[in-house]
């Protein structure tokens, strides 16, 4: 009897275990690929797959970097005048457009007449003077004077001439033209001249204020040489030139770019390990203007990388993939590492895990939103 009971325990707890065997089996059997897709040859009629295998193409290495629209010394002029006066007019604003000798501003004070007062009395006593030593000169030649009489008559006669002579050019710097000057035109104002073409900066005075010799009445730009002054960082000096090109853009207009060309090197670092280099604009635009803030791409050397149409990349969970085609039904998604981008294509830094496979380059979206799906399920 107890055999019969150990030989029926032996056999349930045998059954029982061959159960259990192929349970595990069953499960350890199919195991699931998250990165595959399958599509149905029903599904492949609704959807276009193109693919391609990598393709080496020359890719530009591109430094981007920021700087800001300057002028040099020569072309930012500060309007002044050497003698005081009160601001009689102008017109001028910020921005206004001025013409080389137009008149920007008009400014009056008594010794503007006293200077034009004391030319014309120098010029007449000039005259006398001349006479004088030219008589004087006769005489002696005669022997009717002493040589000293003639001396101190040439000495007055030059000493004239030498005050009309300053006199004059006082006059000028005023922008009144003692050649023309004559006693029935003696003006008590003066008008202040644009020197150069361009657009008014800054206007330091208003209408009535008095103006000393060294204020500043207007800060004027001529724009027609201004250059981009961009940062770039110690590492990346070595890779730049003279001559080397740089395409510059800003924020508001991103798609409007502006051909440039380095000109010039800073010989020192900031603080931040950066140097200035100035580059000057092919072509002169009215648009931009000095203070103006400017993104800019520096073109490097091009060489031969592997690459990918950037529609083969897809991103997903913060990684980049492309799908390689395993067989007509089925793709599976690969990460890619993707590197530099030129004119739609993008540089694959990972290229020996695509060597010589089919790549999705269209239709990527799609088998990632069938994988997506799949997930979901």
């Amino acid at each position: 009897m107890k055999n019969i009971i150990y030989f029926l325990f032996g056999a349930v707890f045998f059954f029982q275990s061959c159960g259990s065997k192929k349970e595990e089996i069953k499960e350890t059997t199919k195991p699931t690929d998250s990165s595959l897709v399958n599509l149905s040859n029903e599904q492949l009629k609704n959807v276009e797959i193109l693919t391609a295998k990598l393709e080496d193409r020359n890719i530009a290495t591109l430094i981007r970097v920021s700087g800001q629209i300057d002028v040099p010394p020569q072309n930012m002029i500060s309007v002044s005048i050497p003698l005081g006066g009160y601001l009689k007019s102008t017109a001028l604003l910020p921005g206004n457009h001025v013409k080389k000798g137009e008149v920007i501003a008009v400014l009056e004070d008594q010794q503007y007449i006293q200077m034009q007062q004391d030319y014309l009395t120098a010029k007449t006593k000039t005259d006398l003077a001349y006479k004088d030593y030219q008589r004087q000169k006769e005489l002696m030649n005669s022997q009717a004077v002493s040589q000293k009489i003639y001396q101190q008559a040439e000495a007055d006669y030059n000493i004239q001439k030498t005050m009309v002579n300053a006199l004059a050019e006082k006059l000028s710097l005023i922008n009144v033209n003692p050649k023309k000057l004559t006693s029935s035109n003696i003006t008590k104002r003066i008008n202040i001249y644009s020197p150069i073409n361009g657009f008014v900066s800054k206007v330091n005075a208003n209408i009535g204020k008095y103006l000393n010799p060294a204020d500043v009445l207007f800060e004027l730009v001529n724009p027609e040489d201004i250059h981009l002054n961009i940062k770039v960082f110690e590492k990346d000096l070595p890779k730049l030139v003279v001559g080397q090109k740089v395409i510059a853009f800003n924020n508001s207009q991103p798609d409007k770019k502006y051909e440039c060309e380095i000109i010039l090197f800073s010989k020192d670092l900031s603080a931040d390990h950066t140097a200035d280099v100035h580059c000057h604009f092919e072509k002169y635009d009215k648009s931009l203007l000095p203070g103006m803030f400017m993104n800019a791409e520096i073109e490097l050397k091009s060489n031969k990388s592997a690459t990918l149409p950037a529609d083969a990349i897809v991103n997903f969970e913060g990684a980049n993939y492309a799908f390689v085609m395993m067989n007509k039904n089925q793709f599976k998604m690969m990460e890619i590492k993707p590197g530099r981008t030129e004119n739609g294509y993008i540089e694959v830094l990972n290229p020996e895990q695509f060597k010589e496979k089919p790549i999705v380059i269209k239709g990527a979206y799609t088998l990632l939103m069938k994988m997506k799906n799949k997930s979901d399920e």
